[in-house]
C-alpha cells in the first residue's frame, strides 16, 4: 500500500494496475479467509485455493446485500473503531461495515487523495447544501451525516446553506461568500438535496448568488430526481444559470467500500483510481461484460482490511467506456452509471431523506 501513497491517484495504466491488483487482492483475500469464518467457509465452497494468484476477476465476490444479513469482519472486537451503517428507507436492513483503526485511516487517506485532484492540495472555504442539524439527527447520520462529516475534513470554515426546516438560508450564503469572495469555494452535498433545496430555491426568487468560483461535489445518483427528468446534464446547466458555477462533479461511491471514491471528471467520466477497480458482469449468469455492455457494476477496493469488502457485487447497472484513454488524461478505467437494477432495494444517500 505504501507505494500508493507516493503517487497521484491516477497514474496506474492497465499494466501496471493488474499486476500490483493480483498481489494486493490475494494478499487481502487470504487475511480475511484467516479473520472472517463466513467468508472463509464461501471460498471453500467456491473450491477457490489461496494459494497462488488469479486474474482478478477470477476473485469471489460478495453480493452487497450480504452485508446487510451478515455480520462481517476480519478482526476481533477489540480492534474495531468504527461502525459505519449503510442509508436505507424505513424498515429496510442497513449494511454494517467494521472497521479498525488502519481500514479507516486508510479509507480517509485515499479520499483526500483522490479529491484533491480535483479540489486542489489546499483547503477551500466549504459550504455544505444541507442542514447541520443532520449531523446531529442519529436517525440520518448514518447517510447523510457522515458523508458530510467525511468530506468536510477537506474544507475549512464549515458553513451550512441550509437551515433547520430544510430552506436555504440567503443571509448565511450570503455572509460566507463576502467573507471568501476572493477565494475559490468548496460546495458539496446530496444530488437530491441540491436540486430541491438550493436549486429550486435560487430559481424561483430574484436573488442573485455567484459561485463561479465554485467547485461542486455532489453523490447519492440521479434516481430521485428522474421523475423530473433531471439527468446530469440537466443538472449541471441549470445550476449554471442560477448560480454561474461551472465546475460540478458528480461521484460514485458507497459505504461498503468508503474512501474509494470514483469521481466524474471534466469530460463527464467516472473514473476508477489507484485504489478501486471496476468490473461488469452479466446478471443473467455473471459472466463478464465486454466494453460497452451494460451489467452489474462489480467494485474492487485495495483498502478494507477489518472486513471483506475488497470485492463486492453491487445492484447498479452500469458499462465500461474505456481505459487509459479519457480526453482527461488520467490513468484507469472510465464508465458510466445507468441506475439501479429492477426489484432492487431503493438506497443512496438522498433517499434517507422524505420531504414531508
Amino acid at each position: 500500500m505504501e507505494e500508493l501513497w507516493e503517487q497521484n491517484p491516477f497514474s496506474l495504466n492497465h499494466q501496471e494496475k493488474t499486476k500490483y491488483y493480483e498481489n494486493r487482492i490475494l494478499e487481502l483475500t487470504k487475511k480475511h479467509a484467516e479473520g472472517c469464518a463466513p467468508y472463509a467457509k464461501l471460498l471453500r465452497k467456491f473450491d477457490f485455493s489461496i494459494e497462488k494468484t488469479h486474474k482478478i476477476e477470477d476473485y469471489p465476490f460478495l453480493p452487497v446485500r450480504l452485508f446487510k444479513e451478515s455480520e462481517l469482519k476480519s478482526v476481533g472486537d477489540e480492534e474495531i473503531v468504527k461502525t459505519m451503517t449503510s442509508s436505507g428507507t424505513s424498515g429496510q436492513q442497513v449494511s454494517k461495515i467494521y472497521l479498525d483503526k488502519a481500514t479507516s485511516t486508510n479509507q480517509t487517506k485515499a479520499l483526500v487523495k483522490i479529491t484533491s485532484e480535483f479540489l486542489g492540495k489546499n483547503r477551500l472555504p466549504m459550504l455544505i447544501i444541507d442542514s447541520k442539524s443532520v449531523v446531529k439527527n442519529r436517525k440520518l447520520f448514518s447517510a447523510r451525516g457522515a458523508g458530510i462529516l467525511g468530506f468536510s475534513m477537506l474544507g475549512y470554515n464549515v458553513t451550512y446553506a441550509l437551515d433547520e426546516n430544510m430552506n436555504l438560508d440567503f443571509d448565511t450564503v450570503y455572509r460566507f461568500l463576502e467573507k471568501h469572495k476572493e477565494e475559490n469555494i468548496f460546495l458539496f452535498g446530496f444530488t437530491f438535496m441540491i436540486w430541491e433545496h438550493f436549486y429550486k430555491a435560487l430559481a424561483e426568487v430574484n436573488h442573485s448568488v455567484d459561485l463561479s468560483r465554485g467547485i461542486l461535489l455532489h453523490g447519492g445518483g440521479f434516481k430521485k430526481l428522474e421523475s423530473q427528468a433531471v439527468d446530469n446534464e440537466t443538472y449541471k446547466r441549470e445550476l449554471k444559470r442560477v448560480c454561474g458555477i461551472e465546475k460540478v462533479y458528480n461521484y460514485y461511491g458507497m459505504v461498503e467500500q468508503t474512501g474509494s471514491i470514483f469521481m466524474e471528471c471534466e469530460h463527464g467520466r467516472l473514473h476508477a483510481s489507484n485504489f478501486s477497480d471496476i468490473l461488469i458482469r452479466n446478471p443473467k449468469d455473471f459472466s463478464m461484460c465486454k466494453k460497452g455492455e451494460k451489467g452489474l457494476i462489480q467494485l474492487v477496493s485495495v483498502l478494507p482490511e477489518s472486513y471483506p469488502g475488497h470485492s463486492i457485487l453491487s445492484e447498479d447497472v452500469g458499462e465500461i467506456i474505456g481505459e487509459d484513454d479519457c480526453p482527461c488524461g488520467r490513468w484507469g478505467k472510465t464508465f458510466k452509471i445507468y441506475g439501479r437494477i429492477k426489484q432492487a432495494e431503493v438506497r443512496g444517500c438522498s433517499d434517507t431523506y422524505e420531504r414531508k
